[in-house]
């Protein structure tokens, strides 16, 4: 399964650039699946994946956080052949790319998608074939230290991890500043130095395990 979703996300790039010429607006396919099958394939060169990215990314810059991958937006449980008996992949591949689905609803004026988000795919991804989602992390990072008149050491940690569950669907939970990874930029001093860092952190790893990671200061 890991294998034919690779083979998908590369058919992605080559589907989508046909089929949406770069004057068309992004939005005529449905950009969650793009990001789903992009993500997958490790972000495969392409002005499709590029502008999937780019709304993953946009997701988490403030404000507000957003979650990067709203896979309850994309189709997968679509309406088939009786005599068709696809897998989790073909759908996924059918939803981003059938011309004839729903395009992406991403209207300036719609309301904003709440930080904890209860549903999740229309299908069952418990299998590993899709850990690749439950890989993604997004760190709001929020750190404050400095030493009072009195000699006194403050430090302020409010870090959150956003996390994805078994079927995709996103919560919040309380972390720490120990917890963010190494590739953030947060370097906090030794000792009482005045520090002050606030950010978006998002990482994840593709269907082959390969790392990748973004982060938005604000």
């Amino acid at each position: 399964m890991r294998r034919k979703i690779l083979r998908l996300a590369m058919a992605a790039t080559l589907t989508l650039s046909g089929q949406v010429p770069l004057a068309t607006p992004a939005s005529a396919y449905q950009v969650d699946c793009a990001i789903l099958l992009c993500l997958a394939g490790g972000w495969p060169a392409s002005a499709p994946c590029a502008h999937a990215r780019a709304v993953f990314i946009r997701r988490i810059t403030p404000w507000p956080i957003e979650p990067p991958l709203q896979i309850w937006r994309c189709p997968m449980g679509a309406s088939f052949s009786p005599t068709e008996a696809p897998g989790p992949a073909e759908r996924l591949f059918d939803a981003a790319f059938q011309a004839t689905l729903p395009r992406q609803s991403f209207p300036e004026d719609a309301p904003v998608v709440e930080v904890q988000a209860t549903d999740g795919a229309d299908i069952d991804i418990s299998g590993d074939a899709f850990d690749f989602v439950r890989s993604i992390r997004v760190y709001h990072i929020q750190y404050r230290q400095h030493e009072n008149r009195d000699g006194d050491c403050n430090r302020t940690d409010s870090t959150r991890l956003g996390s994805y569950g078994v079927q995709g669907d996103y919560r919040w939970t309380p972390s720490s500043t120990a917890q963010v990874p190494p590739a953030s930029q947060l370097r906090i001093p030794n000792g009482c130095g005045s520090y002050f860092y606030r950010s978006v952190f998002v990482d994840w790893r593709d269907h082959a395990g390969n790392y990748g990671s973004e982060e938005v200061r604000y």
